[in-house]
């Protein structure tokens, strides 16, 4: 399936050094020409039967127009099943989600909303760079509740310069009158490059410390539970069965297509995707990559996976996607210690880890308790507490989700040895 992405931002944040562009007026007719033409030739190139969950991400993509969406959507329907019951998530910013905007992307068929609030505060928005005020972020969600019940996702960041454990209670509390059913939590990164940075690396604004990071992972973590939200992958929360099916396509290794000059993909049934690129995209790229996808080209004859990468400027990105159908930058065939390396390090991000059966999908001959369920650094760390292997799955605990990080080396260690 495919993965499009709308690269460009009013405005550039403080703390983002993703791959988009401030252009006041891109030329949207080429862009959505160019979109359109990549989408239908990567699925060709996949062959892709059903396509499962379309993501349009970027930059900004509430800045395009619904008619460029529905365009895509239609390229979509026209190369592969977009089933009935297909997912399609739009990411927007407050600042480009009135209420007729919004409905006019339910009309081109969107069918859920990340909305990209970030915070409650005026005084921390204006210190992250964001266009829009906490009230104009209320009013952002309460338009899409009202067109998105029950599929409406708000972004939060936590660890902000200068924000206390108290501080970020209220921010919580105040998101938690605020929220649907779907909540995603990211601790801010201080990006090498970007304007915040260099205000903490100068002085201006302090460094918060690690310990008082991993408190507020854990109030947030405590909190939402208790409030009846099923925390299903490190930085995702949801209620009522409101998971993301897009992007458990990634923590479960199915196959997916990136279309545009970003960062984004697309899902589909028996393994393959379609989105346009997500700003949070789970699968470990540079900042700088552009749109990406995981797929097998079985329209050239392929029987093997393949990693792609976009061109990541949208200028020379249209040019090559005019003159050869794609705007592919790279593309390497995975080897299977390289598909197992990506499973391991994404199934292991969520509540269910990775499944015996989904394992096997992988490795026919070596099974997830060939590789962990021996004595080495696996079987310590489930002795410790980390980790649980059992007829069910490979899983972190609690405890372990919060220190993954920590853990993956040694369990690809282990793997890499078998």
């Amino acid at each position: 399936a495919p993965c499009p992405q709308w690269p460009y931002c009013r405005k550039r944040c403080s703390y983002c050094n993703f791959n988009t562009y401030v252009v006041r007026a891109p030329d949207e007719a080429a862009v959505r020409a160019c979109l359109v033409r990549e989408a239908q030739t990567l699925l060709r190139l996949s062959q892709v039967h059903s396509v499962t969950s379309v993501f349009f991400g970027g930059g900004t993509p509430s800045l395009a127009s619904p008619g460029t969406v529905a365009a895509v959507l239609e390229a979509v329907a026209g190369a592969a099943h977009l089933a009935a019951a297909a997912e399609v998530t739009l990411e927007a910013n407050p600042s480009s989600a009135s209420t007729s905007r919004l409905a006019g992307f339910r009309a081109a068929g969107v069918n859920r909303l990340s909305i990209g609030v970030q915070s409650l505060d005026d005084a921390e928005l204006r210190m992250l760079g964001r266009e829009h005020t906490a009230a104009e972020a209320r009013q952002a969600v309460e338009a899409a509740r009202g067109l998105f019940p029950g599929r409406t996702s708000i972004d939060l960041l936590f660890g902000l310069p200068g924000q206390s454990r108290d501080a970020w209670a209220q921010r919580l509390e105040a998101a938690l009158g605020l929220c649907d059913d779907h909540i995603s939590l990211y601790q801010l990164t201080l990006e090498r490059g970007t304007a915040l940075a260099a205000q903490v690396r100068g002085g201006a604004l302090p460094e918060p410390p690690q310990d008082l990071l991993a408190d507020m992972y854990e109030t947030a973590r405590n909190v939402l539970v208790a409030t009846g939200f099923r925390h299903y992958e490190v930085s995702n929360f949801a209620r009522k069965g409101a998971l993301s099916t897009h992007n458990l396509s990634y923590w479960r290794a199915d196959e997916y297509i990136g279309v545009g000059p970003g960062k984004g993909v697309m899902g589909a049934s028996g393994g393959e995707c379609v989105a346009m690129c997500p700003v949070n995209s789970v699968v470990p790229l540079p900042a700088a990559a552009g749109a990406h996808g995981r797929f097998v080209l079985r329209g050239e004859g392929g029987c093997r996976r393949e990693a792609r990468v976009q061109t990541l400027e949208p200028v020379t990105w249209m040019r090559e996607v005019q003159s050869q159908g794609h705007g592919t930058r790279s593309r390497a065939v995975l080897n299977p210690l390289e598909q197992l390396e990506e499973l391991l390090t994404l199934g292991l991000r969520t509540d269910e880890g990775i499944t015996h059966e989904r394992w096997g999908h992988f490795s026919p001959q070596l099974s997830l308790q060939d590789v962990f369920g021996k004595p080495g650094e696996a079987r310590a760390l489930q002795q410790s507490g980390w980790l649980v292997l059992d007829s069910g799955s490979l899983r972190c605990t609690w405890a372990g989700l919060a220190v993954l990080d920590s853990l993956l080396p040694d369990l690809l260690w282990q793997l890499q040895r078998v």
